[in-house]
């Protein structure tokens, strides 16, 4: 029995206890698996790291914390799910039946990983039962069920017991009990009970009970907004987003504008609420910065923040390009006046980065591309030596990224090589420079990187996804099938990864499964061009004509730069008859994308509408592209 509730060891309270359960036994049989999940473990129960040696430390942990830019993705804990999920499958050790209490009070990080050992485990060799005053999450089945875990209490105990228990014990008499206490006797039982904790030098108490305790004890303003900070900053750097938003929320509320940790709890609590999407109440708490300080950095980092909000959206329409530029542009100004010389050039460095990305998003590459060499300028003449490695690394791919947006991989390879050797265990700079081998023609280095990544990652959707496409130019379908199976299981809403998966399916002859899987992505992305594309071949090979096309239109009409699209409405036509309308279609397909088999298609169409010499002219086009086809050479000899 586990008690999930996040008030006790915030997040992962269940999955840190899980582990703990099962790592002892874990060493003696099977090391090489602890070994391989060290972050996983070592993130979701830091009271483990004593036992579970890192195999390497990441550049972020070892800066000062004023130097930490990088705030993981929200997916990033989906990874750590994953690879506990698969901690617990290869560990060696049985479990047969767990029941999880306060389901219904667990932080967002203990729900995602249940709904992943639920999907993911055997049932016969795992069962969990949700225990919650509430109904159970939609993943689980069955009835609600609210277990007793804490011991009955004495009558004259109840309050102290409900103190004792973090203040998750489920008695009404125990809170009322605790309600009737004068208000200092309170606090003096909330101060002990935060000491006893303390006491015991474990991470976790400091993540929920701790700061619990402290917020209610004697010195809220003081002791509580110092707990609540350092839990904040503990779950920004691990990407527990959900959790730090609600710790900065109750700091705020004790806090005093302009005390030490109000803008260090009000900076924390926005770029969690934007990370995970509730943009409105981040840009309150912006607005409330402006309002409340007078601090130039606190005004340019409300600035830049604001901006990020409108230029980050992830719905491009609903972004806002122009109100972004206008707030960049005053974080601009206002860091460009800061007196520190090195001060000066990490903040202006760090808006000018963000200034080119909404340049990029508005499609002036060559704008963006001089705002981040000046960034770098800037930190290589005005930061002292080592210093800021992290800022240092992000401009260096940026600009990498952006070199390859104007076809200069060679210089982007280079820039891309420097970012990668500021910090070898960034998964994520693994997959972009792999990404980038691959469009430079050096599939093999690029396959290196993309498993380097999976092996320096927990379980990495991204890294097997980017193998499978490298794999399915090579030829290798079944290993690029391997690769997206594993991908849609740790990750069952990777709608490219249903796209990908279905196309490659067809090629396979396994038509039936293709449409499992286009079912599956169109129910997450209603009308997707590609999935409606490959739903236009599966009802074209079936001979259900109407609705092919009517899949077809809808593919072309949402994604008209979709070339593939196009070529199969237009043998869609060519085979109901519309010869001209094929014709239409592969001219339009040839534009996007010249190709051998377009051209073939082309000239057979004109042919039949007795255009000979422009069918001539495809056939010898699509010979020059590919002169070894039979097809094109014997339509070619007998022309």
């Amino acid at each position: 029995m586990f008690d999930a509730h996040r008030r006790l060891r915030g997040p992962y309270g269940f999955g840190g206890a899980l582990l703990a359960h099962l790592l002892p036994a874990a060493l003696e049989r099977s090391s090489e698996v602890v070994a391989r999940h060290d972050i996983e473990i070592r993130a979701a129960a830091p009271d483990l790291r004593d036992q579970v040696v890192a195999r390497w430390v990441p550049l972020d942990a070892r800066i000062s914390p004023e130097e930490r830019i990088l705030v993981p993705a929200p997916r990033r804990t989906l990874r750590i799910a994953n690879g506990i999920t698969e901690f617990v499958r290869d560990c060696g050790v049985a479990l047969g039946v767990i029941a999880v209490d306060n389901v219904d009070e667990a932080d967002g990080t203990d729900r995602e990983l249940l709904a992943t050992l639920v999907r993911r485990s055997d049932p016969g060799r795992l069962t969990i039962v949700a225990c919650s005053s509430e109904p159970p999450p939609d993943f689980f089945r069955g009835h609600r069920i609210k277990a007793a875990l804490a011991a009955p209490v004495e009558q004259g105990d109840l309050a102290a017991g409900y103190v004792a228990s973090d203040g998750v014990l489920d008695d009404p008499r125990a809170l009322a009990a605790y309600r009737a206490l004068p208000e200092a006797e309170r606090a003096r039982m909330h101060d002990r009970r935060a000491d006893q904790l303390a006491a015991t030098g474990r991470l976790s108490w400091s993540l929920g009970a701790i700061p619990y305790h402290r917020e209610h004890g004697g010195d809220p303003r003081g002791a509580g907004v110092e707990a609540l900070w350092a839990a904040l900053d503990h779950c920004m750097r691990e990407g527990f987003l959900e959790a730090a938003a609600d710790l900065g929320e109750r700091g705020l509320r004790l806090a005093e504008p302009g005390a030490p940790r109000w803008w260090n709890l009000l900076h924390g609590t926005a770029t969690a609420l934007a990370g995970l999407g509730r943009r409105d109440q981040a840009r309150e708490l912006y607005e409330r910065a402006r309002r409340a300080s007078v601090d130039p950095e606190v005004h340019s980092a409300s600035a830049y923040g604001t901006a990020m909000l409108d230029a980050r959206h992830p719905d491009p329409a609903r972004r806002d390009l122009g109100r972004a530029g206008g707030w960049v542009n005053e974080a601009i100004a206002i860091s460009g006046l800061l007196p520190d010389r090195a001060v000066r050039a990490f903040k202006l460095g760090f808006d000018l980065n963000g200034k080119a990305l909404i340049e990029m998003r508005a499609g002036h590459t060559d704008r963006a591309l001089a705002l981040v060499e000046e960034a770098i300028d800037l930190a290589e003449r005005d930061l002292p030596p080592g210093r800021h490695p992290v800022h240092r690394m992000v401009l260096r791919a940026n600009r990498a990224q952006l070199l390859t947006m104007l076809g200069r991989p060679a210089e982007a390879l280079a820039d891309m090589d420097a970012a990668v050797a500021i910090d070898p265990a960034y998964p994520d700079h693994r997959l972009d420079r792999g990404n980038l081998l691959y469009r430079m023609g050096r599939p093999e280095a690029s396959l290196a990187e993309y498993d380097e990544a999976i092996r320096l990652s927990p379980p990495l959707p991204e890294g097997y996804y980017n193998r499978a496409q490298l794999r399915i130019a090579s030829g290798d379908l079944d290993g690029a099938k391997a690769d997206l199976d594993h991908v849609l299981e740790l990750d069952p809403g990777y709608v490219d990864a249903y796209i990908n998966r279905a196309g490659l399916l067809v090629q396979l002859g396994l038509d039936e499964r293709a449409r499992a899987d286009v079912t599956a992505g169109l129910a997450l992305a209603p009308g997707n061009p590609h999935l409606s594309c490959v739903l236009g071949q599966l009802e074209a090979a079936l001979g259900r004509h109407e609705k092919a096309m009517a899949a077809f239109d809808l593919a072309v009409s949402g994604a008209p730069g979709l070339a593939s699209a196009w070529a199969n409405r237009a043998i869609l036509r060519y085979a109901t008859g519309d010869a001209e309308g094929a014709v239409a279609d592969l001219t339009t397909a040839i534009e996007l994308g010249e190709d051998a088999a377009l051209h073939y298609n082309r000239a057979i169409a004109l042919k039949d509408l007795g255009r000979f010499a422009e069918a001539m002219d495809d056939l010898r086009r699509a010979h020059d592209l590919d002169s070894k086809d039979a097809d094109i050479l014997k339509a070619l000899s007998e022309s």
